[in-house]
């Protein structure tokens, strides 16, 4: 053949190529624009529960398995960490080291060896030392402390891939081979045992951090529907048939692709979190793999893992960031908990930006957005509004010199750096408001609040080691109530909640009225001749809402601050004489012990009955607020008092979860959510432990004796240390402040007579 003509041929079969190539990826780009994700494929990102439904049930127990399966979408992955025995039989334990995961030291206490793994000596009892027989009286337990490990006592058996297949009908299967050089070490071919596995199970997916292991396998599964993962490790760990970082291997992808369909890689690689637990931006290893046609999985996903500061202990927020963030979608995620990356994926996705989800249940932030600046300060108050809020409130103290201001507690140790300042000396025990010293808001005024503290962030589960967002724990500004009132109207808000307590004790200790700070700042604002925003007042003293009710026409909320079981007749009749609403504890509604939900009371549907809108306090979004019953996910808690309860509105340091649950797509689903959208029962999960948890003691009825209170006492002044007249050092503006000048004159003619 000429040079010439063969030239020629090899330029045509090269353009052609070219050709091909161009319109594959055309098709396959016009495929993803017309896809609301930016997989690989344009299809929705997969959920691959590992070991099942782990954060839960033990993981890869039956439990864990079957759980997936009952609340999980239905085409949920079944995740399978193998393990080899002596006799080459595989096994699904989540750990190489069997006491992490079994009960193993109970049958064998002699059992324990060392043996190196990838370097590193390990101690423990290993499957190795044991034929498949030895193990079958052996169960799976809780091998993560902070879970619970009430399930432990129901003897779960060691299931093999085989069983997991059989029992659930996964929609598909992932075996995960991690420790191939060890096994072949003992003699044991895990290439084998999955080639032989794959003859009798439809394996979907096989994942290793191994490269000799996937390059063994690769081409028995080439013209496969089954994909090989390369899974890496942290960046600094040494892969042991290349003997290069993982670090180093992620940068050669087109090596990669020579062996594997895709990466499955640890979350930190695509979102970098700093030090001090704040996202860095996104790395470009999604596209860059994608550009190499390798599919991205995501892993380390858990609710109750420490998570970036950014998602405010939201883990439904975190999966939304590797999966809808404009910018690229992660073609999968590895998680513990795949009831809420499926929801994440199935009813979060694509929310419509202007969709403020108005309506019920109402948002009502509790002092601001606090789960993410400190207590009512003007940045919460900021935030709150911003994560779409529909009431903020102002829980209401009054200072030295009488001006009513925003502040979440009464004593300013609490919710400022009083202790560290050099207001400190103010300390002082005031018996009526408790017992152990503090720094009140009505020993300081307003301008030494103002100028000599700052805020300071509230740390509710700080015993559990969870911070709130360090970054800005001192951050914002301190606001009087006028200020907060002329905030709120400036805003596109539905209205305000004012909470007023310790009137009696302001009203006879110190000499001022509260109530009537709060309506005459109210009038000054405008409040009292405008329809455009609720008021609304909160209070647990029937006697200051009667107050309110007799001076003005606000909405009135009466707040339980005790949790009970159920209300009389009475006390119903009692409390619509003042309030249209109620604010209820979540203990009264869903009864707990140590976080499991005992059962469901039906006093959201009395209270309702009888006119009473509901709200109910204190949604949080940390996983230690939540009974497990809910997963460790303040949505699917949020999910259960909505769409079981029926409640009127959320009291929450955290609107941006709650607002956000209101435009879901799948609310609108009705009888046809997926099980992952659907509320959880109260009690049902108790139903499930091994041992109960400490039985509750009765919660009360509220009768009417609890709701009577005799009216607010008159407003007195306060006697000083030696045994003379103390007056108030200042009173409210307007009407207040002429009663205050003749009490002056008053007793100035009084101490006159008196000396002569």
């Amino acid at each position: 053949m000429p040079w010439r003509m063969f030239r020629w041929q090899v330029t045509f079969l090269i353009g052609a190529f070219l050709l091909l190539h161009f319109q594959t990826r055309l098709v396959t780009a016009r495929a993803t624009r017309s896809s609301h994700w930016q997989t690989l494929s344009g299809d929705v990102p997969a959920v691959v529960a590992k070991g099942g439904f782990s954060g839960l049930f033990p993981d890869s127990s039956d439990y864990a398995y079957k759980f997936t399966k009952i609340t999980g979408s239905p085409d949920t992955i079944s995740w399978c960490d193998v393990q080899l025995t002596k006799d080459g039989i595989g096994l699904c334990l989540p750990n190489i080291k069997l006491d992490n995961c079994t009960n193993i030291s109970q049958y064998f206490p002699d059992g324990k060896k060392s043996y190196v793994i990838n370097g590193v000596p390990t101690m423990g009892w290993f499957s190795v030392d044991y034929d498949a027989r030895s193990l079958s009286n052996i169960s799976v337990i809780q091998g993560i402390l902070s879970r619970s490990d009430r399930f432990d006592g129901l003897s779960f058996p060691i299931l093999a891939p085989q069983d997991v297949d059989g029992l659930v009908k996964p929609s598909a299967l992932w075996l995960n081979v991690q420790h191939d050089t060890f096994y072949r070490e003992h003699n044991l071919s895990m290439r084998n045992y999955i080639l032989s596995l794959s003859k009798s199970v439809q394996v979907s997916y096989i994942s290793s951090p191994e490269v000799a292991f996937l390059s063994s396998i690769a081409s028995r599964f080439k013209r496969t529907k089954t994909k090989l993962f390369f899974r890496l490790l942290e960046e600094d760990i040494h892969e042991p048939s290349t003997n290069q970082t993982y670090g180093s291997l992620l940068k050669n992808l087109t090596f990669i692709r020579t062996f594997s369909s895709g990466i499955l890689i640890p979350k930190q690689y695509i979102w970098p979190v700093t030090s001090d637990l704040y996202l860095q931006p996104h790395s470009s290893i999604v596209s860059d793999a994608h550009k190499e046609g390798l599919e991205v999985y995501a892993s380390n996903f858990a609710n109750d893992a420490l998570l970036s500061y950014n998602y405010s202990y939201d883990p439904l927020a975190e999966v939304l960031s590797f999966v809808d963030n404009g910018d690229f979608s992660v073609d999968g995620v590895l998680t513990d908990f795949p009831v809420t990356a499926s929801a994440a994926i199935g009813c979060y996705s694509h929310l419509s930006k202007n969709n403020s989800g108005l309506g019920n249940p109402v948002v009502i932030s509790h002092n601001g957005a606090s789960g993410v600046y400190p207590d009512c300060t003007d940045l919460a108050y900021q935030q709150a509004f911003e994560d779409g809020a529909d009431f903020i409130d102002c829980p209401v103290q009054l200072t030295q010199d009488g001006i009513p201001i925003c502040m979440s507690s009464i004593n300013l140790m609490d919710v400022t750096n009083a202790v560290t300042s050099k207001l400190q000396s103010r300390t002082s025990v005031v018996p009526a408001i408790q017992n152990a010293p503090g720094i009140f808001t009505f020993n300081l005024t307003w301008e030494e609040i103002k100028k000599k503290l700052k805020p300071a962030i509230s740390n509710p589960e700080l015993s559990y080691r969870l911070s709130r967002n360090p970054r800005n724990k001192n951050s914002g500004s301190f606001m009087k109530l006028s200020d907060f009132l002329t905030f709120a109207k400036s805003k596109s808000l539905a209205g305000i909640l004012i909470e007023v307590e310790n009137a009696a004790f302001y009203a006879e200790d110190i000499g001022y009225s509260v109530t009537d700070a709060v309506i005459d700042a109210l009038k000054d604002s405008g409040y009292n001749n405008q329809t455009t925003k609720q008021v609304m007042i909160q209070s647990t003293n029937s006697s200051v809402l009667i107050k309110f009710k007799q001076q003005t026409n606000y909405t009135l909320v009466y707040k339980l601050d005790e949790s009970i079981s159920d209300v009389d007749k009475s006390s119903l009749s009692d409390i619509k004489l003042f309030a249209s609403a109620v604010a209820i504890s979540k203990q009264s509604v869903y009864p707990s012990s140590l976080l499991f939900v005992t059962d469901q009371t039906e006093l959201v549907k009395t209270l309702q009955s009888a006119g009473l809108a509901v709200y109910v306090y204190l949604f949080r979004n940390e996983y230690v607020y939540q009974p497990w019953d809910f997963f460790s996910d303040p949505n699917v808690e949020i999910n259960s008092y909505v769409q079981l309860i029926g409640i009127d509105g959320i009291i929450t340091d955290y609107p941006g979860t709650a607002t956000r649950y209101r435009r879901n797509s799948c609310l609108k689903l009705g009888d046809n959510q997926p099980n992952y959208a659907k509320p959880v029962k109260g009690g049902q999960l108790l139903g499930l432990v091994a041992t109960l948890p400490p039985a509750l003691a009765p919660m009360p009825i509220l009768d009417s004796a609890d709701v009577t209170e005799p009216p607010l006492p008159a407003v007195s002044v306060r006697p000083s240390s030696n045994g003379g007249i103390a007056l108030p050092p200042a009173a409210p503006s307007g009407a207040s402040q002429s009663l205050i000048n003749y009490g002056l004159l008053f007793f100035a003619m009084l101490l006159v007579n008196v000396l002569c």
